[in-house]
């Protein structure tokens, strides 16, 4: 494959993908190694600069994704879908953002047994991390997290509103869901 054909498939995969992608997955993908990716990803960078369009490539820890630049998401925050995590996993997401560092045991308590399923999707979704403490976890959010949400938690990379539950509605909430 050339690297036109190799800078095409980034490029849709950067389009496609709700968040960052990694380097390797890159790779895999156009058949090539981590090197001969960063180079096409930073010249996929450079010609989405090259071109002035509202898009860009962002590189992070994760790796690479593709965004609207910040002076555009006002005008489109409103069209952007809504996330693809159920009202109950949001919840205790947002009791962990709101908590953190908390052990695993204080969510399972306050929210419930369901929460362990909602634990492990989070992790594995990597919003959430979870460090061995005695004989809990304790849990905490990702950069991910921060990048999907935005850096005040209440609106995600694609400009989408995050309503932070208030403690006691959710209380009130808890008995509703079980």
């Amino acid at each position: 494959m050339d690297n036109n054909e190799s800078k095409r498939i980034i490029e849709a995969a950067l389009f496609t993908s709700p968040g960052s992608v990694s380097m390797r997955d890159l790779a895999k993908i156009t058949n090539s190694n981590v090197a001969e990716v960063r180079v096409l990803v930073n010249e996929l960078t450079h010609d989405y600069e090259a071109k002035n369009t509202s898009l860009e490539i962002r590189n992070d820890a994760e790796g690479a994704r593709m965004a609207i630049k910040e002076e555009y998401e006002e005008h489109v925050s409103h069209m952007a879908a809504s996330p693809e995590l159920h009202k109950g996993i949001m919840k205790t997401l947002a009791y962990i953002a709101y908590k953190q560092p908390v052990k695993q045991a204080e969510v399972i308590n306050y929210r419930n047994s369901k929460a362990y399923e909602h634990i492990k999707l989070l992790k594995e979704k990597g919003f959430i991390k979870k460090e061995k403490k005695g004989i809990t976890y304790i849990i905490s959010t990702t950069s991910k997290f921060k990048e999907y949400f935005g850096k005040d938690s209440k609106s995600s990379g694609s400009g989408t509103k995050i309503e932070i539950p208030n403690i006691e509605e959710a209380e009130e909430d808890n008995d509703e869901e079980n």
